[in-house]
């Protein structure tokens, strides 16, 4: 337990991490007349990735949830590679990422990186590991909790995005495998 918990505090700090690059990015997206879309699901989805955190932690002391080698340690390489995704985003859209939503208005769509493949990759980063995590010492309760309350924030939030996309002006065409579709500061 004492090393899930390690994984799951340094999880944590990589969310801390992910907030202070947010903080420095919005002052670049603000400074350029970026606009800010969704405020009302922000403090859910933030209270909804703590509750991640927090409940796997419970789940496994309280309910004492066993580790599982296979199932385990290929849940660690999908926590690892959710994170290498998500990383992948943060480098791609430099500047412009932030875990909120942010347009700054004029600038060219990113169309590089993951974004060249998936239109949301990040919500697959998010999505990967709110599974992964839980499951990576058998705290299935949450990772279906937290599954399930995810596509809601998820379905809000990637609403939110495509119409600050659409308001950011022409878009890359349909569907959710238009490559490139996240507009300049927009949080994937």
């Amino acid at each position: 337990m004492i090393w899930y918990t390690a994984l799951v505090l340094a999880v944590g700090a990589e969310r801390v991490a992910e907030l202070a690059v947010a903080r420095r990015n919005a002052r670049w997206s603000l400074a350029r007349g970026a606009v800010e879309h969704g405020r009302g699901h922000y403090p859910a989805m933030v209270a909804l990735h703590t509750v991640l955190l927090l409940g796997a932690l419970a789940e496994v002391r309280l309910a004492d949830r066993p580790f599982t080698p296979a199932l385990g340690w290929t849940m660690l390489a999908v926590v690892v590679a959710a994170q290498a995704l998500r990383w992948w985003c943060v480098r791609t859209l430099g500047p412009r990422w932030n875990t909120k939503v942010l347009v700054v208005p004029g600038l060219p769509l990113v169309e590089g990186g993951p974004y060249r493949l998936l239109r949301h990759p990040n919500y697959v980063a998010v999505v990967a590991e709110g599974v992964a995590l839980p499951l990576v010492h058998g705290a299935w309760l949450t990772a279906l909790v937290f599954t399930l309350l995810n596509a809601v924030v998820l379905t809000v939030r990637v609403r939110c995005e495509n119409r600050a996309l659409g308001a950011a002006g022409p878009g890359p065409g349909p569907g959710p495998t238009a490559a490139g579709a996240v507009p300049p500061g927009l949080s994937p």
